[in-house]
């Protein structure tokens, strides 16, 4: 029997990935022409023109209207991403605020909103939460509009513990089997209609900013690292050659729940001598007698004494829980985010005193240079909103109508 539409789909899944190909480069490149797309990816330079024009008139890309003379031939176009048309929506929910950012093709972000509320609330449930952030997403899809993006997806970076669109437990929350993703994209396309049907992604706020520090942070060639970002808590994120670390059941990571002292405090888990318990932003606020992160680093600066042992104690248990993990998973770096980057001067002694105590390698001496903060221009929503943004340059023709309203 003949099957007619056998090599017409062959043909057709060949040209989808090779629109994907040519996407993906232009989109690493930033700006380049055919004729340096064709030689990095190995197609000629009329089915590399081709797939430009198709994906030209798609608005994926456009041309500069700049000139770019290489070695050999006339001068070419330069190509670009566009910075309209689809784009990523990232959410972030966290205990004591939401932050919403939109993020065009060439990674910029183009419209951002944040709120600080306490999300712990007794009055406000899980629903209220991520309907207030529903809200801050809609306001942000508004201002998106006018710059002519539209949304290709969204993002959730959501606390806890995340599997298959819900929050399995987010103790600092009191969340339990919440889901998420159902619950944000109701509020959302009842403030805002044309989302209904908008594609949604979830996970730990933890691994979204691990994946914004690689793809937009300042690693270098550097793809196997911890993050950690110390937020109310501490979340934590393993990333092994560029690819996220999940473990089993896509829990791996929790280190903020990794017990540093067996009989130390209780802390919302149910366990003991949790990390967070010393190094969570509120454990070190109450443990420093100050009112915030910017109050803690003056009083530290001013070298008040309570200030300075609250940090040299978070720093610690900090090294102690890291070297343990160090021991077992040989990173090359570790990376701190949230409010760490900001408390890195009183942290660090500690911190790196007791890595080069208990990391068996050897490798983690105070001026080896492994210990890092995360990069000012990443986070957990940005991380989100390039999660969805990776789904369109790797099928664009699944995204050349644009979904949102």
């Amino acid at each position: 029997m003949n099957h007619p539409t056998g090599p017409k789909a062959d043909k057709s899944g060949v040209r989808r990935h090779n629109l994907s190909l040519v996407l993906r480069t232009v989109h690493e490149a930033g700006e380049t022409t055919r004729a340096a797309v064709a030689a990095h990816i190995g197609l000629t330079r009329p089915a590399v023109s081709s797939l430009v024009e198709q994906l030209l008139d798609l608005g994926f890309l456009v041309e500069s209207g700049k000139t770019f003379s290489g070695q050999a031939g006339r001068p070419g176009t330069v190509l670009k991403p566009a910075d309209t048309g689809p784009a990523g929506l990232g959410v972030e929910i966290n205990v004591d605020y939401v932050t919403v950012c939109v993020v065009d093709l060439t990674g910029t972000d183009r419209v951002r909103r944040t709120e600080h509320l306490d999300n712990r609330d007794a009055d406000a449930d899980a629903a209220d939460v991520l309907a207030r952030a529903a809200r801050i997403a809609a306001e942000a899809l508004e201002a998106a509009a006018a710059l002519r993006l539209a949304p290709a997806g969204a993002g959730l970076a959501l606390p806890g513990l995340v599997s298959g669109g819900s929050v399995r437990q987010a103790p600092n929350l009191g969340w339990n089997e919440v889901p998420a993703e159902t619950l944000f994209a109701e509020a959302l396309a009842e403030l805002r209609p044309g989302t209904a049907g908008l594609p949604l992604t979830s996970d730990n706020e933890a691994n979204m900013a691990a994946l914004a520090e690689l793809w937009f942070g300042e690693l270098g060639a550097l793809r196997t690292f911890l993050h950690l970002t110390g937020e109310i808590g501490v979340g934590g994120a393993i990333v092994v050659h560029g690819e996220l670390l999940r473990g089993a059941h896509g829990f791996a990571g929790e280190i903020g729940h990794l017990v540093v002292d067996a009989e130390g405090p209780r802390c919302r888990c149910g366990s003991r001598g949790c990390l967070e318990q010393y190094a969570g932003q509120a454990a070190l606020l109450a443990a420093a007698g100050a009112d915030d992160v910017p109050d803690l680093a003056r009083r530290a600066e001013a070298g008040e004494p309570r200030a300075l042992a609250a940090l040299a104690e978070a720093g610690r248990m900090l090294g102690r829980a890291l070297s343990g993990a160090v021991n077992l998973l040989d990173p090359e770096a570790v990376v701190l985010g949230g409010i760490y980057p900001h408390l890195l001067p009183w942290l660090t002694p500690a911190l790196t005193a007791e890595l080069a105590d208990r990391a068996v390698s050897g490798l983690w001496t105070p001026d080896a240079g492994r210990l890092r903060p995360a990069s000012t221009t990443t986070d957990a929503s940005r991380g989100a909103a390039a999660l969805v943004l990776h789904d369109v340059l790797a099928d664009p023709l699944a995204y050349a109508t644009p979904i949102g309203g």
